[in-house]
């Protein structure tokens, strides 16, 4: 059904005294599109395409560090923890209803990544493009580096794409003269990616400024966009009470992070440099050319999205983050760069139909030599002995892991192996020894891999300080005897009565910090409930 032309009173300027003249400078000059369904059975194959080639590879490795932490937070649901917004633990609590497995993991996460996937070509439409540009859109999303990356692992980072490009999915609805009252589902949407991750403020504070921006700066003295900013905050309440309630462990983790300079910290030309390898040099015409498309045509109406991810480039660099943080906000100028392009090629070449195809096969090809380094498609050597053909190594995201592998990689190895260590020391304290003994972790993939392989070797759940474990505290055990992972004999010995290496952990793809010694400490100086505000470690 065609949708009709915006009233003067409508969309981002309704409801304002100088809308009238606003739409007659802004908006009516462009004439509507018309507006056709959804090109939904190619997308939903594109998309399909991308979740089959997650589920095939969803056994090549091994559990992810962080999945066997979240899988522990679905065990603690909570409506928050130290790290992590609460929503990654309800995730993982359906993933262990349904077994906890790892394709069952991998699938969640498969189905999310297909979801971006469709929505960008959703997007597409929403901008006005046609069939065509919708396809490309959605091959573009479908084929980018780092959404297959992100897709392939179960944490927040597959979810939040899905929550920013809803919200930029319902602010063109608005700007193409729906209903303001749509500022109430942006508000959930919103508040809904809050519950998955934080960074989602930083996202709106961007599309607050783009609004500022532009004309449709006026649209902020009417109601409905407050309205909807309280319907976030409402959504968001729970976690925000649940963070004040704890002292705001989030902000406290956040300044140990930078205070211990963790993360690799990226210069102007270097973090430029990231964004276009994660989203592949060979898509940097289609989002460089969705962001111009999104300042520029339709005489700025969708300007406010362009702006916004200006502005959220500069502060994500300014607060010196991750490369990879921009990534959720890259399905809408994918989306746009499709219709941009497919506009000029319907100029170029009239109603044919190659010039679309050879783009599309331009953007999946020059994928396949890139799909190794960010899917799981080459056993361990292959993989090294395939970077050094290429004389690429991985960039490094935190300055102390290290290893054979990438980070991504590597943490998928050598948890089953680990455990199965810590065993036979476990195994070999006599029976009245086990019965007071702890196994203690220094982080919580240590600690999660136990909790997740342990039982069937006759381990106990472990006890950690690291993140969330700190406030789950120390259930009961003074101490008496621990098994203690990654630590050292001069630490041990300055709390412990004494201290034996027992066992030692090592292997060839794992990353480098996880191998070592396997310590029992028997005798703790200081009970360990009393000990404990001193062991929290949080970074």
């Amino acid at each position: 059904m065609a949708l009709a032309t915006p009233r003067p009173e409508a969309g981002l300027l309704r409801g304002n005294l100088g809308a009238a003249a606003a739409y007659q400078q802004f908006v009516k000059p462009f004439e509507e599109r018309p507006q056709s369904a959804p090109a939904w059975g190619l997308l939903l194959s594109i998309s399909g395409v991308r979740l089959a080639i997650h589920l095939a590879l969803a056994g090549r490795y091994g559990y992810f560090r962080d999945e066997l932490y979240f899988l522990d937070c679905g065990r603690n649901l909570a409506w928050g923890y130290v790290d992590a917004a609460p929503a990654i633990g309800l995730y993982a609590k359906v993933a262990l209803l349904l077994g906890g497995s790892l394709p069952v993991l991998r699938t969640i996460a498969g189905l999310a990544g297909a979801a971006v996937v469709l929505l960008t070509g959703l997007l597409a439409w929403r901008l006005g493009g046609s069939r065509s540009a919708q396809g490309l859109a959605a091959v573009a999303a479908a084929a980018t580096p780092i959404f297959l990356a992100i897709a392939g692992l179960f944490t927040m980072n597959v979810f939040e794409p899905l929550f920013w490009t809803g919200c930029a999915y319902v602010l063109v609805r608005i700007a193409d003269g729906a209903t303001p009252r749509l500022w109430l589902l942006f508000g959930l949407l919103a508040g809904l990616g809050l519950l998955n991750k934080h960074s989602t403020a930083f996202f709106a504070l961007a599309l607050l400024a783009g609004l500022l921006l532009s004309p449709y700066r006026r649209s902020l003295v009417t109601p409905w966009p407050w309205a909807g900013a309280g319907v976030a905050l409402l959504v968001f309440l729970p976690n925000l009470l649940w963070q004040a309630a704890n002292g705001f462990p989030t902000l406290e983790d956040l300044r140990n992070v930078a205070r211990t300079g963790k993360n690799v910290v990226l210069g102007p030309g270097e973090f430029v440099l990231a964004q276009i390898l994660q989203q592949g040099p060979h898509l940097f015409p289609f989002w460089l050319g969705g962001l111009a498309w999104l300042l520029l045509a339709r005489g700025g109406r969708y300007r406010p999205l362009g702006s916004a991810f200006a502005f959220f480039f500069v502060l994500m660099f300014a607060m010196k983050a991750k490369g990879y943080y921009l990534t959720p906000a890259f399905p809408m100028l994918l989306a746009a760069g499709a219709v941009g392009i497919d506009e000029l090629l319907e100029r170029r070449f009239p109603r044919m139909s190659w010039p679309r195809a050879a783009i599309a096969a331009y953007a999946v090809l020059l994928t396949v030599p890139v799909a190794p380094l960010v899917l799981p498609v080459l056993d361990p050597p292959a993989f090294v002995a395939y970077t050094k053909s290429l004389g690429f190594e991985p960039p490094r995201s935190e300055v102390a892991h290290r290893g054979p592998l990438p980070q991504a990689f590597g943490d998928q190895f050598g948890w089953p192996e680990l455990v199965a260590d810590v065993a036979k020391v476990w195994n070999g304290l006599t029976p009245g020894e086990r019965a007071r003994a702890a196994v203690f972790a220094n982080n919580y993939g240590e600690a999660g891999a136990i909790n997740l392989f342990g039982p069937a070797l006759g381990l106990p759940r472990a006890l950690s300080a690291h993140q969330n474990h700190f406030f789950w505290g120390a259930r009961g055990f003074t101490g008496d005897i621990l098994v203690v992972l990654q630590d050292d004999r001069e630490s041990l010995e300055r709390v412990c009565a004494s201290v034996e290496e027992a066992g030692r952990h090592s292997h060839p793809w794992g990353m480098a910090e996880e191998n070592g010694a396997i310590w029992v400490c028997r005798g703790l100086k200081t009970p360990l409930p009393r000990l404990w505000p001193r062991l929290k470690h949080w970074n």
